[in-house]
């Protein structure tokens, strides 16, 4: 049986066999010949199929599954993998019963010189400890807190989107930045508004660069110096909170959160964990708020549903004639909005794909995958399948009624993941869509010109590439 390459830390000849190793690090690497058996394809010499996939990554993955089956490997980004397809898939690596798979080793090649230890790099024990400490920040009380921070910040943005021609993408990704500076960290951005959003920005786009060595000139050296600049920002107003107090905010939260033991997090910590949720929530929220947007805008028709519900749910408009807030309390009424939203991240998933490591040997597929092996899931993929999603192309919010949602695979949708590793804010991103689509649609008719259709850059996080050019026609 094949075993696990020699590290330099490594005794010669001390690794045992896959089936009885558990890999200590991402880079550990299984010999070459270790995925032989597995069917596959490994591309070109050096690069793999890295362009290939960065290219159009479904129409790749479509390709590897009508030639090779749900189980196939692939070569890319200097990695011999393994992709797992479908929704017993999805299954088995997000509910991970047996504790195979590592989400910190899975994705350390990506992700380790930009987000190191965010609550999705962490595993097991000590992932279970930080999300408990984090999760004091979405309890009802501060989540109130920031539901009054977001009705105040969308209602002025959205106010002034009247009747113009604009780009989308760019408007609400400065929106949704500005209100995780509010929510999250209880400030507007000072002057360090541009370069916070431009690392960011670098740092996602980093995220999937060809050349992972931060190399002069490349986007990894700029992923890698905007995460320092972050660093040194949020490491300031760590000790800043520490010693003064905090409020509501969620930073506050972060800031001041201990374990069980009552030990404060290491400060170090506390700003890897919010480096990685403020891109979760500034980038995320972006494409899938951006998805929403475009697909009402097609579907003119679930815009009035969408808007005859929040406005029976809201009481329509004050005195002035401005839609009222949508109160924390009325969030759960909202059904056929978040059916709406659900149907847009089917369709447009914001993470596409998922990768984690082999901790152990484990079958799936007819196929033994040996420990150490990388491995992912396709989120995109299996949203498409028409087994669980009759006409996949079609917008249709009504797939997800109790009843529906009741028959179908329970991992055939699975946007914020699953299992332990279960997007902690998915309930802040249900909240910020629901709030502005009460304050966009009970102002305005979406509307696009006749025949658009933009065309999507599909990684790492999906947006329109021309910025999905919408006009709000108010009502």
């Amino acid at each position: 049986m094949a075993t696990l390459a020699q590290t330099p830390d490594s005794q010669p000849g001390s690794a045992p066999d896959t089936d009885q190793f558990a890999p200590k690090h991402w880079a550990e690497r299984l010999p070459a010949d270790a995925l032989d058996h597995i069917p596959g394809d490994d591309g070109l010499p050096i690069v793999g199929n890295t362009f290939k996939m960065l290219a159009d990554p479904a129409k790749f993955g479509y390709a590897m599954i009508a030639k090779y089956g749900n189980v196939y490997r692939n070569r890319a980004f200097g990695t011999r993998q393994v992709a797992l397809f479908g929704a017993d898939a999805n299954e088995l690596m997000l509910f991970d019963r047996n504790k195979i798979f590592s989400s910190e080793q899975g994705w350390g090649a990506v992700l380790d010189k930009l987000f190191p230890r965010g609550l999705m790099l962490m595993d097991f024990a000590h992932h279970r400890a930080d999300r408990k400490a984090l999760s004091i920040a979405f309890k009802p009380g501060p989540m109130r807190h920031y539901s009054d921070a977001l009705n105040r910040g969308i209602s002025q943005q959205v106010a002034t989107w009247a009747d113009t021609p604009m780009k989308f993408y760019p408007a609400i990704k400065k929106l949704t930045l500005d209100l995780a500076a509010d929510s999250f960290i209880g400030l507007p951005w000072g002057p360090e508004s541009d370069k916070i959003n431009e690392a960011f920005v670098y740092m996602v786009q980093a995220s999937v660069a060809p050349i992972r060595k931060p190399l002069p000139f490349t986007l990894m050296r700029k992923g890698v110096k905007g995460r320092e600049f972050l660093v040194d920002y949020f490491t300031k107003e760590t000790l800043r909170r520490r010693k003064e107090g905090g409020g509501q905010d969620m930073f506050s939260q972060f800031a001041t959160a201990t374990r069980e033991d009552g030990e404060l997090l290491p400060v170090d910590e506390v700003v890897d964990h919010m480096n990685f949720l403020m891109m979760a929530a500034h980038d995320t929220i972006t494409s899938s708020a951006t998805s929403l947007i475009w697909l009402l805008a097609k579907n003119p028709e679930w815009q009035d549903k969408l808007r005859q519900e929040i406005l029976a749910v809201t009481g329509g408009h004050d005195a002035d004639g401005n839609p009222r807030d949508l109160s924390y309390d009325d969030l759960g009424k909202l059904d056929l909005t978040e059916m709406a939203f659900k149907e847009a991240l089917r369709l447009i998933p914001p993470v596409p794909s998922m990768p984690r490591r082999a901790l152990k040997e484990f079958e799936f597929g007819g196929h033994r995958i040996p420990a150490g092996t990388p491995v992912g899931i396709s989120i995109a993929g299996v949203h498409m399948m028409e087994e669980h999603w009759p006409e996949p192309t079609k917008f249709d919010p009504m797939r997800f009624t109790p009843d529906k949602v009741k028959a179908r695979h329970k991992y055939a949708w699975v946007p914020f993941g699953g299992g332990a590793h279960m997007c902690l804010g998915l309930h802040f991103a249900y909240m910020q869509i629901k709030i502005l689509m009460a304050q966009v649609l009970t102002r305005y008719q979406i509307e696009i010109a006749e025949g658009y259709d933009p065309e999507w850059k599909p990684w790492p996080i999906p947006q329109p590439k021309d910025g999905l050019n919408v006009t709000f026609k108010s009502l």
